[in-house]
């Protein structure tokens, strides 16, 4: 189908002629002299190749062809007005889709209310929201599927992605409930030598899993893993099974089972942070929003969307979002 090219003046000048049916009318509408009117109409009338106006003294018609134009040229202009608006609002962030990756454990602490307090203040803001943990996540935003993403432990080495911590929370001892070091408050590190663990596998999060390592290797130990799971959830299910132990975030103990013990772990300086991250050079008004959203209500604010202890703590965030 041949496109035509119509100056929006002509067309514009055609609807409110036909509206008022009546150039001095008209014009003053358009804000415009008479002449220049008369001149877009039949500028127009030389591109449809007919008359639109029937012009008798005192009084203007529209001819067929002008009735028949008249509701296309009342689309096309509303259409462009409506674009235009729908333009405007998701260059300004007010509109448009966020797509946000987030670690399962992350739905314990800050996600439930970082959404809420998003939504509150965007609500013309499509969120799409996706459970992944922290390689797919990093992959994920490299590949542009995801546009922003919530994980734990971000990796060291990239110079692509922006990272930006959140919260930080001390880790937890998952124990069984039989196990003999659930009698106790809190756990040493070293009393777990000797006990089989559950952990996630390294390739879903590796900078997690390493300090897991790490944190054995400097108490003295290496632990022996026993079974992988991908989600805590599933970690947790499996140590009440009594297939072994584990460390984990302190929000895992949201996590209700009646076979499970969490115990606080010694030394307390042992901790894991939560991070957002997001392209660098992502320019979309919309994740510039999300991390205002955090720099505005951080998660350790009163009042604010955190969900997790009070114990969190947040590193300096930068100046300004991307």
């Amino acid at each position: 189908m041949e496109r035509p090219e119509l100056p929006l003046p002509q067309l514009h000048a055609f609807v409110v002629l036909a509206e008022e049916l009546h150039f001095g009318h008209a014009a003053a509408r358009l804000g415009i002299a008479q002449p220049p009117l008369s001149q877009q109409i039949r500028r127009l009338e030389d591109r449809v190749g007919h008359p639109l106006f029937t012009r008798t003294p005192g009084r203007v018609t529209l001819t067929p062809a002008g009735i028949e134009l008249l509701p296309a040229a009342r689309r096309a202009l509303t259409d462009l007005a409506d674009g235009l608006a729908a333009a405007r609002a998701v260059g300004s962030g007010r509109t448009g889709r966020l797509r946000i990756g987030f670690a399962a454990s992350l739905a314990l602490t800050i996600l439930p209310g970082l959404l809420r307090t998003f939504r509150h203040r965007f609500p013309g803001v499509r969120l799409d929201i996706h459970e992944m943990t922290t390689a797919p996540q990093i992959a994920a935003l490299h590949d542009k599927t995801i546009d922003i993403g919530l994980l734990r432990e971000p990796p060291t080495d990239e110079t692509e992605l922006g990272f930006r911590t959140v919260l930080s929370e001390p880790f937890v001892a998952v124990l069984p409930s039989a196990h003999p070091l659930a009698a106790q408050r809190a756990v040493r590190l070293a009393q777990l030598a000797d006990s089989p663990f559950v952990l996630l596998p390294r390739t879903v999060g590796p900078s997690l899993h390493d300090q897991i390592i790490g944190l054995c290797t400097a108490a003295g130990f290496t632990p022996q893993v026993s079974q992988h799971a991908v989600e805590w959830q599933t970690v947790c299910a499996l140590v009440e099974t009594g297939l072994g132990v584990s460390l984990a975030p302190a929000s895992i103990r949201r996590i209700r089972l009646k076979g499970v013990a969490f115990r606080r772990i010694e030394p307390r300086t042992a901790r894991t942070r939560v991070a957002v991250a997001w392209r660098q050079n992502d320019h979309d008004p919309l994740v510039a929003r999300l991390l205002a959203t955090i720099s505005q209500d951080p998660p350790d604010s009163p009042g604010s969307f955190r969900g997790g202890d009070r114990t969190q703590k947040r590193e300096k965030a930068p100046s300004s979002p991307p």
